[in-house]
């Protein structure tokens, strides 16, 4: 029987997770390092999609849908998680030396030069960061500075070049405070312990899992809702239900939430059954994650999960927890693109969190290689990022129609749907755009009052959506550091873009917090989109203290207050105000 030929591989594929995780966690511990996530490494994970830059060796991005209900897709699974414990293992050993070399030798550093010298005035990029790196691993630069520190290889050379055009230094002792700016794709303590506030700039909000891991995004959405429906929003402010953009999810960590999903299948036949998506919360690149395609898979699934909490129990010492995982309804009729699966990569910008300072931009189009088939056995058929379409033996061929621009988007949108579906002209740059600003905006307003305000820190987040066959925007996860690899030439037009805007956006709002001075307009505003302005009043700038309580837009302000202010923002920002209403 399936269930059968399916319980054992699985038993033996979750018990050497279990061993994967809790090495992985001893060694986290040594390191006082979390994994990385986002695009990069572990990350958020709403819904079945994955980083498309994740192609990244040492950390890129998460999740995606793997389907084990065979004993090949499992052993797929474990070999792969052994090759990542494997990488963990020797980055753990590596020195500080070690670690600047590895991040000199990225790939594709000529790409991004050529697009940094049309960008930058001669003369900044005159060798390889390769070369460059091996002269300065020898001596830290000493002196007045300003000195930038950057931790791995995802975006090294955008930022470093970025970072040089302005007479920064880079240093690599990670332990060094007379830092600038400091980039890490990995959160540690060393990077928040000795923060000077105001004076310093650092890459990822410390506790911004609430909004980019799967758990917490979808615990900071239950909580909002059930809050926020005492309040009256006055009108234009509609709040979505959560089912309006967030499929129908499960925690299988929690067991009131368990019970009930094993309890929903229980007498559901297999021409009435869903297909359901598992995931765990922390891992990246399609690891861990299987779809529940019938109720055979659905008893195997818990049978497994009994498995796992009999042995939890029977041990006298508590090890490691094992990775906590959500099952998601999977959405089995998804809009096409060619006969395509794909989602949208778009980014949510928190260029300052005292105040706060957040903005929306468009990114890109990710596809499959392959035509989709809800029944294939094939995972990258389910999966578009790109870590997962360089296994098809076509890729290289096809590498270039995997990425598409929000333009030829738009386009395609225009010419095959647009009369069809009866929709608005320019409906992927007009009604999809404000609907993934307003999913954005809420799922903010969601964490806004958890995540650690002080000024400096600052956080690019990549917010990827599903559009279904009836033009229904789904949310599928938030990735903190988000892959920033240029391997096709839609990426090498979109990513060094956004991060030098976002960078320019952050040191000005930066800049102008420590010198008291009106914040709006922005110079540095181009193609990002203000999404929420936290400066109240807008012409003021709260003193820059410790406090973590800094200045916030007053919900009881008067009517009267709240037109001027809107009036002056829309000015002041050249109409970069987006409304939370939507039809």
């Amino acid at each position: 029987m399936l269930s059968e030929c399916w319980v054992e591989p699985c038993s033996e594929g979750w018990a050497e997770e279990t061993r994967l995780e809790k090495r992985q966690g001893e060694e986290a511990e040594k390191e006082e390092v979390e994994v990385p996530c986002g695009d990069n490494q572990p990350a958020v994970s709403l819904m079945q999609k994955e980083e498309p830059g994740g192609e990244r060796p040492s950390s890129p991005d998460r999740s995606g849908m793997q389907e084990v209900t065979s004993k090949g897709g499992l052993e797929q699974v474990q070999s792969e998680e052994k090759q990542t414990q494997k990488k963990r293992k020797r980055f753990s050993r590596m020195t500080v030396n070690q670690e600047s070399r590895d991040r000199g030798s990225v790939s594709g550093a000529c790409l991004v030069e050529r697009y940094l010298r049309r960008s930058f005035p001669r003369g900044l990029l005159t060798r390889s960061y390769p070369d460059r790196d091996r002269e300065r691993q020898a001596e830290e630069p000493q002196g007045p500075g300003p000195f930038y520190y950057f931790g791995g290889g995802n975006g090294a050379e955008i930022v470093s070049s970025y970072c040089e055009s302005r007479g920064w230094k880079r240093i690599y002792n990670k332990h060094r405070e007379d830092f600038k700016l400091k980039w890490c794709e990995t959160k540690s303590t060393v990077n928040y312990s000795n923060f000077r506030e105001g004076e310093q700039l650092v890459f990822q909000i410390p506790n911004n899992k609430a909004l980019t891991t799967k758990i917490g995004l979808l615990s900071s959405l239950r909580e909002y809702e059930r809050v926020s429906s005492k309040v009256n929003h006055g009108r234009g402010l509609r709040r979505l239900k959560m089912e309006e953009f967030i499929p129908t999810t499960f925690r299988m960590d929690v067991r009131e939430e368990r019970e009930a999903f094993f309890a929903q299948q229980e007498g559901v036949s297999n021409n009435e059954s869903d297909m359901w998506i598992c995931k765990p919360t922390g891992l990246n690149q399609g690891k861990g994650i299987f779809l529940l395609k019938s109720q055979e898979d659905v008893a195997a699934f818990r049978l497994r999960l009994q498995h796992m909490e009999d042995r939890q129990t029977s041990r006298k010492i508590h090890h490691r927890q094992p990775q906590a995982r959500v099952v998601q309804h999977y959405i089995k009729s998804p809009l096409l693109l060619k006969g395509k699966k794909f989602d949208v990569r778009s980014y949510l910008l928190i260029a300052c969190t005292a105040p706060y300072m957040v903005f929306f931009r468009h990114g890109y189009v990710r596809l499959t290689c392959d035509l989709y088939d809800p029944n294939s056995q094939n995972l990258s058929a389910h999966l578009t990022n790109q870590y997962m379409q360089k296994k098809n033996p076509l890729y290289s061929q096809l590498k270039e129609d995997t990425v598409w621009s929000m333009e030829s988007f738009n386009t395609y949108v225009n010419d095959r749907f647009r009369v069809a579906m009866d929709l608005p002209r320019d409906w992927v740059l007009g009604v999809f755009a404000k609907r993934m600003q307003q999913i954005m905006t809420q799922s903010f307003f969601a964490v806004k009052s958890k995540l650690d305000r002080r000024l400096g820190f600052f956080d690019l987040i990549g917010c990827d959506f599903m559009v279904d066959e009836d033009f229904k925007v789904w949310l599928l996860e938030m990735n903190c550091n988000p892959a920033l690899h240029t391997n096709c030439e839609v990426l090498k037009e979109v990513i060094p873009n956004t991060v030098v805007e976002a960078l320019d956006l952050t040191l000005e709002i930066f800049s102008k917090c420590r010198l008291r001075q009106r914040i709006l307009p922005l110079a540095s505003q181009r193609e990002f989109v203000l999404l929420y302005n936290g400066v109240y009043p807008p012409d003021l700038v709260p003193p820059c203290s410790k406090s973590n309580t800094n200045s916030d837009f007053n919900q009881k302000s008067t009517k009267k207050t709240q037109k001027t202010e809107s009036r002056r923002c829309k000015s002041e920002t050249e109409g970069h105000i987006v409304s939370l209403s939507f039809p």
